[in-house]
């Protein structure tokens, strides 16, 4: 069960805290979190840390406002369609969205295939930028939205440049589980995999994720040299790109320094 989700506030802003607020919003956390099972009104009070009647009239209020939603039988409370609405502007307002996006249609040209920019969320790849490759595949690649590092390359190619403890956190987070039959399950394999993506300088999720896809990604770094985020590409296995990944990971990596030069003010070397 989910612990109650506990806003971290330093102690010299507690006083501009609203109690009120701080409430509401461990609720939308607490039913985040819950999933498309969503939870009931008891299950709610007592993971936001609130009494029934208190997460009811927060409950009410946020419904009204679209955060969250009631879902017959029950009710039970899941996501609204406000946040998703909410999430897309934050995307498309985030800095790194306008800077990317040329590079992306630059590297969607170069490869023919579809190009994406992630940043680094406390070590999980959250894409913010997306230009399709040209004819009519499409991949299903949600904006604003944590992926699972393990079984994705800009997962791989992000966590391959943080410390060891940090892949060890996520792993345990997570649970490695398993994607595809091809997806690495266990913390040394996924240990050997980071070690491997920061050897070679690029991440590969080769039908990891989803059967039939193949991804490559390179890191992103940041103005004082850790690692901000992911470039990656993503084409269908039917093409045998693998036998391009060394071609295709030294085109990254040359696209992913432009970005890292453009955040940083300087390219950053290969480690």
């Amino acid at each position: 069960m989910t612990d109650p989700v506990q806003l971290r506030v330093p102690a010299e802003r507690r006083d501009y805290t609203v109690a009120s607020v701080a409430r509401a919003l461990r609720v939308v956390d607490v039913v985040a979190e819950a999933g498309t099972d969503g939870l009931t009104l008891t299950e709610l009070a007592r993971q936001a840390g609130v009494s029934k009647s208190a997460g009811f009239a927060i409950a009410r209020t946020l419904v009204d406002a679209g955060y969250i939603r009631e879902v017959h039988p029950g009710p039970r409370y899941r996501l609204g369609l406000t946040l998703v609405r909410l999430g897309d502007r934050a995307v498309e307002t985030h800095p790194l969205t306008e800077l990317v996006k040329p590079v992306l249609h630059d590297l969607t040209r170069r490869t023919q295939m579809t190009a994406r920019a992630a940043i680094n969320d406390d070590g999980y790849p959250m894409f913010i930028s997306r230009v399709d490759a040209p004819g009519v595949i499409r991949f299903h690649a949600p904006m604003g939205v944590r992926e699972l590092p393990h079984s994705s390359a800009a997962g791989k190619a992000i966590l391959a440049h943080l410390p060891e403890s940090e892949a060890i956190r996520i792993a345990e987070e997570t649970g490695l589980p398993a994607r595809t039959r091809r997806t690495i399950t266990t913390v040394p394999g996924f240990l050997e995999d980071l070690r491997r993506t920061r050897e070679r300088g690029f991440g590969i999720d080769d039908e990891e994720d989803e059967i039939g896809v193949y991804c490559l990604s390179a890191p992103v770094f940041g103005l004082h040299g850790g690692v901000f985020g992911a470039l990656s590409v993503t084409t269908i296995k039917t093409g045998a790109p693998e036998r391009r990944a060394a071609e295709l990971g030294g085109i990254l990596r040359r696209f992913a320094a432009q970005i890292t030069a453009q955040i940083a003010g300087r390219p950053r070397g290969r480690d």
